[in-house]
């Protein structure tokens, strides 16, 4: 027996070393992380997002916001087991993943992604295709069908959120040459603030947008929505680490900062504009440093993360200015020039401070195979072309074939009397 021992132990000296580093081991550590972020990014969506965005609308309407983001994550949650999941991160090709994980098809307690579960992993990633959808509601809110809603999100998550998926964070084309985007600034802002955009100009205004005030009803509720997502954001960005490390800590550091910095830059540019600063613009500015360092948080320093706040609250809010004063569209909620512009901005800006190079602003360096600022800034601008053109091509296509099934839009009379009476027999409020 003694021998018998003596000789497994010699052949096993004699395997490679990578016998054993090669495989994949369950971190309890990073599990935990991702456990906690998981929880922090649907947060984010239920109740941050509904509460964030039903203060924002009009009394009439508040119900009907909250529905639309509770719908939405059960829509989304069924169509990410069946199909959505497989198709995103499946090997598949450049473009599309395949059918290997379809209904969730081979992953068990057991079975590994990285150094956490595949189920955690999958789940991770669903509360991502939640909160997109969810967010491009804030461009039609108080005016679209609920039917037409949830036939266009349906629509949405297969045709465009789940291929863009693919291309930057599932092994597609994007991700192979190397585009910086740890959290989602194409994936998820500006896939939704494009859409969004199309989806307001396809609707038309609201009734008395441009000449009839149309403020938001519940600014309380509006500051306890936004300081949910600022809290889960952490787990949005932290959580995209997908470890409990250093790349998590300096994540969600970068991130804090980023977002202290657009809300003091959009509260003192309004302060100067209009003379006082606002709730709603310190929340604004809040989201816009969050959105602006999303897809790169996990690629610069702290430096460059005040830089990038900064010029989220500044460019974030000329964009709100002009979409709504110069060129006339009514994006409700703002997600465009919030979620869209800073999704851009901080997809571009990615590409500029992971640069090891900036002194005090410096990052953590280029993508495997980029050796030049030069380089990586050009690979951001493809991401960010090919993500906007394809999203708004696909948004515009999706909305004219639901438009074909179902009305876009309530009529007339049914919005003055609002969408939680018209199409939900309730009440937000009994006065």
């Amino acid at each position: 027996m003694n021998k018998m021992h003596a000789l497994i132990g010699s052949v096993l000296l004699l395997l490679p070393v990578s016998a054993f580093a090669d495989a994949p081991q369950l971190n309890g550590a990073d599990t935990g992380w991702i456990l906690v972020s998981t929880a922090l990014v649907l947060f984010m969506t239920l109740p941050g997002l509904a509460l964030f965005y039903g203060g924002l609308v009009r009394v009439k309407n508040v119900l009907s916001v909250l529905i639309q983001c509770f719908a939405i994550t059960g829509l989304v949650t069924i169509l990410w087991v069946i199909l959505g999941y497989s198709l995103a991160f499946g090997e598949g090709n450049a473009f599309i993943g395949d059918f290997s994980r379809v209904f969730m098809s081979g992953i068990t307690r057991d079975t590994l992604s990285g150094t956490i579960p595949e189920s955690l992993f999958a789940l991770f990633q669903m509360t991502f295709a939640i909160i997109t959808p969810a967010l491009i509601v804030g461009g039609f809110a108080e005016r679209m069908r609920f039917s037409s809603m949830l036939l266009f999100s349906a629509l949405w998550l297969f045709l465009v959120y789940v291929p863009i998926t693919h291309w930057v964070w599932g092994g597609g084309w994007l991700g192979q040459m190397g585009l910086y985007d740890f959290a989602g600034g194409t994936v998820v802002h500006i896939t939704a603030g494009v859409a969004a955009l199309v989806a307001a100009i396809m609707l038309k205004p609201r009734i008395g947008f441009g000449s009839t005030p149309l403020p938001p009803h519940n600014m309380t509720m509006v500051m306890t929505g936004a300081g949910m997502l600022w809290v889960g954001w952490f787990g949005f960005n932290g959580g995209s680490a997908l470890a409990a490390d250093g790349n998590a800590a300096m994540a969600m550091f970068a991130t804090h900062v980023s977002a202290s910095m657009g809300a003091l830059t959009w509260m003192f540019m309004e302060w100067k504009r209009f003379g006082k600063p606002s709730a709603l613009g310190v929340a604004t500015g809040m989201v816009a440093g969050l959105g602006t360092i999303t897809p790169a948080s996990g690629f610069v320093g702290i430096g460059g993360a005040v830089v990038i706040g900064l010029l989220a609250g500044y460019v974030c809010f000329n964009a709100t200015m002009y979409i709504k004063q110069v060129l006339k569209i009514d994006d409700s909620l703002d997600v465009f020039p919030v979620h869209g512009v800073g999704g851009i901005l901080g997809t571009l800006l990615a590409g500029v401070f992971a640069s090891t190079e900036l002194g005090l602003f410096s990052g953590f360096g280029f993508a495997d195979g980029i050796t030049s600022m030069a380089g990586q800034v050009k690979v951001q601008l493809i991401g960010i072309a090919a993500t906007a053109i394809y999203t708004a091509i696909l948004t515009w296509f999706i909305l004219k074939v639901v438009g074909l099934v179902s009305d876009l839009r309530v009529s007339k009379d049914e919005e003055v009397e609002g969408l939680d009476l018209v199409l939900h027999e309730e009440r937000g409020y009994d006065l």
